[in-house]
Parts: structure tokens; sequence; C-alpha cells
């Protein structure tokens, strides 16, 4: 499946996209910790750490929000990581 991050979350993750593969039945919880298991560089100054921005953000599941991390993913899903924001 692929990964989008957003804002914060791409500063933080080193990227903007990346895929993964997970077991059949892996849940949007499972696909987080599989991204907190990546080795990554330390981000920015001023970015949080991954872990704290996951911690908070929202997540979409092929463009609809997940509001539970017990939702299957399967490959070919898309998962956009929105950190919070402010404005509007």
């Amino acid at each position: 499946m692929k990964v989008r991050y957003y804002a914060a979350a791409s500063s933080a993750a080193g990227l903007g996209e990346e895929q993964f593969q997970l077991a059949e039945k892996a849940t949007v919880a499972d696909l987080i910790q599989a991204i907190l298991a990546v080795e990554r560089p330390k981000p920015p100054e001023g970015t949080p750490p991954l872990h704290q921005i996951l911690s908070r953000s929202s997540f979409l599941l092929n463009e609809v929000v997940v509001r539970n991390q017990s939702a299957t993913v399967k490959a070919g899903d898309t998962v956009d990581v929105l950190p919070p924001f402010a404005g509007g």
C-alpha cells in the first residue's frame, strides 16, 4: 500500500510517500507500527519526531477518514497521514 505524508509528517518521515507490504487483514494500527519500525534520519530542527506526529494525526484510507485504527488495509490502498494544522 502507498502511504503519503503531508506537512510535518513529511518532514519527520524524511519523504513524501513510501510503500509498505503488510500481511493480509492488516489494520491501520499495524501500518502505523510498520511506519514506526522504519529507521529514519533525525527530523529537521523544530519538527517533532514521527511517533509524536502520528499519535496526533488523522488518517485517510482511500480518501475516506479513518475513525478506527482497526480498519483493514490491503495491497493497492492509499493511506494519507494528515498532521494537525492551524488556519483555514
